[in-house]
């Protein structure tokens, strides 16, 4: 019989996993309500009107669409199905699809929910998302995002906040960063600059490959959508300022100090930048010009987050999308967030190996089981272990000491707690060391507090 297996992209996690990865979730989410931000939770499939034109065209590549339930084909008439034209096709035997990101369903429930939201809107949302995309190292096509946002305001305060979010979560979880910061507008200036205003998504989908393909892949392709020679040229020395972050907002405002959008966007990074200085924060702050996240409803700031002790792609990223809420009828309505990609996080912290101990170790003490003589009391302190906060296991099965204790050894349970006849009779117990072999008998009061004070 064939082995079974699970589709390439996607990943079990045994419970040693399953462990790191919720150490990451609880410091995240702690982090998000440090601030202010309340959860929510959307399905995992969304009807394709809502998710198609909102990622631009190579994001409405990667939808996985989900076929119509029951005879989907039925409705198809001979002449379109002869034509085995997929894109065709797809409308009329798929109507949902699953989401390829948290963002636009968050602009889906806030026009749905307008009327019992309580502006400005502070929520996080720490789900899985989908892609349909080639599987490779750090990039997966399921995977979770830990997504915080906050809509109904336009203050750059927000943006300052995100940030300070971003250098709070990556110190807890002791992971050194550089987030990258750039500005929509900016890029929109750029675009001007060299005689291609029109052209901004192609520009910025191209540039955003730059890391994946290389400088000669991006121009490429950047002449593949048009561009000559001459502009291709012109956006080489912008893209690539050096400096520090003052030295090149300097040299922008003197290259395109005649658009007033690029203006506009290099003042709300200054306004950004200069606050930032006064929180002394832990991440380096880079102004990277480079940087698009080609996704087409980003309006202002854009941010993106790297680790700098590990060779992986974006670990986090974000920005501002004043127009995202107007596409389902809600005009005027700005917001900004960043996203966590809890699977690249977990394959760095695997990779630097610093979890700490205590966020791994599961249980604390296992309690052997000698038999139904000693059962009943033994399941007395187990209990008693419990409500003081120990993580505590009653062996379920009267098996050999051999076994128990190996059982114990291969979950590195530190503690293994033996109830005999004497301790019973006591009212005592007997703990063993599973580290330095050392055992003592005492008290269950006294264990519970060499535990606590530990």
């Amino acid at each position: 019989m064939q082995k079974p297996s699970i589709p390439k992209g996607t990943r079990d996690f045994t419970p040693a996993e399953a462990i790191k990865r919720n150490y990451i979730f609880d410091t995240v989410k702690s982090v998000f309500l440090k601030y202010g931000y309340e959860p929510i939770e959307t399905p995992a499939m969304e009807n394709l009107s809502t998710l198609l034109g909102k990622y631009g065209e190579e994001g409405d590549k990667l939808l996985f669409k989900v076929l119509n339930s029951g005879d989907f084909l039925s409705k198809v008439n001979d002449d379109l199905y002869n034509q085995k034209d997929a894109q065709k096709i797809t409308p009329e035997i798929s109507e949902k699809g699953l989401r390829y990101d948290l963002t636009v369903p968050f602009a889906r429930f806030v026009v749905q929910n307008f009327n019992e939201i309580n502006f400005p809107f502070k929520r996080y949302q720490i789900q899985p998302v989908w892609r349909a995309d080639r599987p490779q190292k750090g990039r997966y096509r399921e995977f979770f995002q830990c997504d915080v946002d906050v809509v109904g305001s336009d203050s750059l305060l927000n943006e300052v906040e995100l940030i300070q979010i971003i250098d709070d979560v990556f110190q807890c979880l002791g992971i050194n960063t550089v987030i990258k910061l750039n500005n929509r507008k900016i890029l929109a200036g750029i675009a001007e600059f060299i005689g291609q205003k029109a052209k901004l998504t192609d520009i910025t989908v191209a540039i955003d490959k730059l890391d994946k393909i290389g400088l000669d892949e991006v121009n490429k392709e950047l002449a593949e959508k048009g561009l000559s020679p001459i502009e291709i040229n012109a956006l080489q020395p912008i893209l690539f300022l050096q400096g520090n972050n003052t030295e090149k907002l300097t040299a922008l405002r003197t290259i395109l100090h005649s658009s007033e959008i690029a203006l506009k966007g290099i003042s709300e990074i200054a306004f950004i930048l200069d606050y930032l200085i006064d929180l002394q924060l832990k991440s380096n702050i880079e102004l990277d010009l480079t940087l698009a996240r080609g996704l087409n409803y980003y309006t202002g700031a854009i941010i993106e987050v790297k680790a700098l002790d590990v060779q992986i792609g974006s670990i986090c990223g974000g920005g501002r999308y004043d127009d995202l809420t107007g596409i389902f009828g809600k005009k005027d309505l700005s917001g900004v967030g960043v996203s966590f990609g809890a699977d690249r996080i977990y394959d760095v912290l695997n990779q630097m190996d610093i979890y700490p101990k205590e966020a791994t170790q599961t249980t604390q003490a296992l309690i052997v089981n000698f038999g139904a003589a000693e059962l009943k009391f033994a399941m007395k302190i187990a209990q008693k272990l419990r409500v003081a906060g120990i993580k505590t296991e009653l062996y379920p099965d009267e098996a050999k000491m051999k076994k128990q204790m190996g059982y114990a050894d291969k979950k590195n349970i530190p503690f293994v707690i033996l109830i005999g006849e004497n301790e019973r009779k006591e009212n005592k117990i007997s703990v063993k060391n599973m580290k330095s072999g050392e055992q003592l008998d005492m008290k269950a009061e006294d264990f519970i507090k060499q535990m606590i004070n530990k």
